[in-house]
């Protein structure tokens, strides 16, 4: 396994402030976006703008262009909602073959996203991204979220559930790091169908340095069984028919996970919220149907389960967490908050391509230094992709600076 560390600051631009105590989150398997069908977003839109979650964690995102269309569209489209949002870093998938990623969108006035990291896999890429909380007592008591985003080998048979569990291990293994008291979200499209499947015990074993919880402790055999049929996630169809793509069978199966750190169910500084927990969308009353059903009808209106239908396979899973400090609400002017950059791939032998995707002006100005702290190259972007020839640097870790807004990252150089 190789992890690649990736330092990353965003800068704020903020006059005033009102609080609130409580984060909604939002985990979404967004079914081949944006290639199987792009017209989708006006849906994503509605789904995003219903919910409004302050962090948006998605799996089965195919580009860049599909992550900047749900930050520019769906996210910071809506009415209301102008900038409030940003993406964290895009990187294509660097285990395995797949060619499907995870991503996180987040509230700019809400969090700084300090660091991404990306966490290998015998099948795809984990995610990993750490959010610091703006609140009153950040300097003497920061909070932060370490976000992991996932998306399990899917399908059933022993061999897919050790190719899950081997992912697993793999996030497991990264916690180790982390101090025990961390307040870690582990989320993503689980294919588990069974509570006694290694992977998911794997998850939840207590003797992990990081102990983490189920919210909703519903232990069970989810797959094809009415008595789950409220925490069902897949398929929102009972056929994939006209659609290009996905599962059909309707509603049985519970794929779609929140999972957050032991702590988190009992500490007040960053708290599971009690009964906050949903497949959004289900009503509870569609086991073996279409979300759309009229007779699925309930709490979640038919507006909106006819743009969950339509969007994808899977359902939303939703959570809130809530804090007994104050968060605070930073007042961003709309021409103030720029995506970050991100490169292609950070492992190279020859050329390097850096995606600016909203430069703050025409020339953003780079810095390519050594670990000696030397500079060894200096570029401006002209436009959204910039390639670099770095055939001849030596062989190592080099760190790219984007000397306007002072955000860093690391590549490594191989021959």
């Amino acid at each position: 396994m190789r992890s690649i560390f990736i330092f990353s600051s965003v800068v704020l631009f903020s006059i005033s402030s009102f609080a609130q105590n409580t984060i909604k989150t939002m985990f979404y398997n967004v079914l081949e976006f944006p290639e199987l069908n792009p017209n989708r977003i006006s849906l994503l839109e509605d789904i995003l703008q219903d919910y409004a979650p302050d962090i948006f964690m998605v799996c089965d995102l195919q580009s860049q262009e599909g992550a900047d269309t749900i930050l520019n569209v769906a996210l910071n489209g809506a009415s209301g909602t102008t900038n409030i949002y940003s993406a964290a870093p895009y990187f294509e998938n660097q285990s395995g073959g797949g060619d499907l990623q995870q991503a996180l969108f987040y509230r700019n006035d809400m969090f700084v996203l300090e660091n991404t990291e990306i966490i290998n896999t015998p099948v795809r890429d984990i995610n990993k991204y750490t959010l610091l909380l703006n609140t009153t007592a950040q300097d003497t008591n920061p909070i932060r979220i370490y976000a992991y985003v996932t998306h399990l080998k899917s399908s059933q048979g022993s061999a897919n559930q050790q190719l899950r569990l081997s992912m697993v291990e793999a996030f497991v293994n990264d916690t180790q790091q982390l101090e025990e008291d961390a307040f870690v979200l582990f989320a993503g499209d689980f294919n588990i169908y069974t509570s006694t499947e290694p992977a998911y015990l794997e998850i939840l074993d207590q003797t992990n340095s990081v102990a983490m919880a189920d919210p909703i402790n519903t232990p069970g055999s989810w797959n094809n069984n009415e008595d789950f049929k409220a925490i069902h996630t897949q398929s929102t169809r009972t056929s994939s028919s006209g659609f290009g793509g996905g599962a059909g069978g309707g509603l049985d199966d519970r794929f779609d996970f929140i999972m957050v750190s032991q702590n988190m169910m009992t500490d007040t500084n960053l708290k599971y919220k009690t009964e906050s927990y949903k497949a959004y969308g289900n009503n509870g009353n569609c086991y073996n149907n279409n979300i759309n059903d009229i007779n699925c009808g309930g709490t979640y209106n038919q507006i909106i389960r006819e743009a969950l239908y339509n969007m994808s396979d899977h359902l939303p899973v939703v959570m809130e967490l809530e804090t007994d400090q104050e968060i605070v609400i930073l007042d961003v002017p709309q021409h103030a908050v720029a995506q970050p950059f991100s490169l292609k791939n950070t492992m190279v032998s020859d050329l390097l391509t850096v995606y600016n995707p909203q430069p703050s002006n025409k020339d953003d100005s780079f810095g390519i230094f050594n670990t000696l702290g030397q500079e060894i190259l200096q570029f401006k972007t002209s436009g959204n992709t910039t390639v670099l020839n770095v055939a001849q640097f030596a062989e190592g870790l080099y760190y790219i600076s984007n000397k306007t807004s002072s955000q860093t990252l690391k590549f490594l150089k191989t021959f």
